[in-house]
């Protein structure tokens, strides 16, 4: 990230910067064209920010090409968001007999609730192994299986999406987040799950109680495998349109380094534990970045990162799980804050008390 620190505060730039986040945080739940298209939408506001502050460079124009495609290495898998979400799409195009027919044998088997339960912990947990990509493109072919209304099924994969975001948090392998916050702070592969693994494995388990409460007493013994209605280009669409989406983020994230830097960053700890709540629309790796340092201190990183880790499962574009399910169950904007904020709003209150009260 080509970020420039001693960029003198403008008081135009900072205008046009607020604007643009009011109008990405406004018009996705108010203009239903927008909402049905928010990768193109995102990667306009992205351009537009970009273009207010003045920092295009060439390597932001590579950095947004290739972060979606960027190469991480998991357990000794290279793994990519545009190829995993591209690969399991035509491995369930082409297997989706097989793979549903086993989701839902394990389903009839365990019924809904455990099931419920397993997939949030599970794959929460488990995300910081396998990354959050793998675990949210799992995550959402597994929703598509569940016999639950559309309503239940989007509370569902919000809860899920929440957990994986939390868990991924614990390594640097689960997500960029917290790859930057381990490179920058100079510490070791187990440094987050020392710092905030107590408050993460305990929150993940009860975000799976809570699902499996959610899901109510639904019946499992008559559940159909759902009939598969993707075609190749949907598939291929999809990918593209996760592409977009991240590298809209790269560029959003960028255009607003100039208010993180001149604003964000000189707030006291206790209030930008719910300023971070702008990571929800904004890429929390970013304010990862421009927030966390050697120069703070434990307090101040862990308020730091449990408010962006919880305020990322607010909206969809707050983390990657969630921008790869709602594409995967085409779930909107407006559906997903109806359960993503207030569940994230009672997440932070909770962990502000544990944090900065007791």
């Amino acid at each position: 990230m080509a970020v420039q620190h001693h960029m003198q505060e403008d008081p135009l730039i900072a205008a046009g910067l607020f604007i643009i986040l009011f109008l990405v945080l406004i018009l996705p739940f108010r203009v239903r064209k927008i909402e049905e298209n928010l990768e193109p939408f995102f990667l306009i506001m992205g351009i537009v920010a970009v273009t207010v502050s003045g920092l295009w460079s060439l390597e932001l124009i590579i950095e947004a090409l290739e972060t979606p495609v960027r190469i991480t290495e998991v357990m000794g898998i290279p793994v990519g968001i545009f190829q995993v979400v591209l690969i399991v799409g035509l491995i369930i195009h082409y297997y989706n007999k097989q793979v549903y027919s086993f989701l839902v044998a394990v389903l009839k088997k365990l019924g809904i609730k455990v099931f419920a339960f397993l997939v949030v912990t599970v794959f929460g947990l488990a995300s910081s192994i396998i990354s959050v990509i793998v675990s949210a493109v799992i995550l959402a072919e597994i929703a598509l299986v569940m016999p639950l209304e559309r309503k239940s099924k989007v509370e569902f994969v919000v809860i899920a999406c929440f957990a994986v975001g939390f868990g991924a948090a614990l390594t640097p392998v689960g997500e960029p987040l917290s790859t930057i916050v381990v490179k920058k702070l100079n510490e070791d592969f187990f440094y987050l799950i020392e710092l905030v693994g107590e408050y993460i494995i305990p929150s993940v388990i009860i975000l799976g109680i809570y699902a499996a409460m959610r899901v109510g007493g639904v019946s499992v013994k008559e559940i159909e495998i759902p009939e598969y209605t993707e075609t190749l280009r949907t598939v291929v669409i999809r990918a593209v349109r996760v592409y977009v989406f991240i590298a809209a983020l790269v560029l959003l994230g960028e255009g607003f380094t100039p208010i993180i830097y001149w604003y964000i960053s000189k707030i006291p700890p206790e209030i930008i534990y719910w300023v971070n709540m702008v990571s929800a629309i904004l890429d929390n790796a970013t304010l990862a970045a421009a927030e966390i340092g050697p120069q703070l201190t434990e307090l101040q990183i862990k308020g730091a990162l449990m408010g962006l880790i919880i305020s990322g499962g607010m909206l969809i574009p707050g983390n990657i799980p969630n921008i790869v399910v709602a594409g995967r169950l085409r779930i909107t904007m407006g559906e997903w804050a109806r359960i993503g904020v207030p569940l994230g709003l009672i997440m932070m209150t909770i962990f502000f008390v544990i944090i900065y009260v007791l």
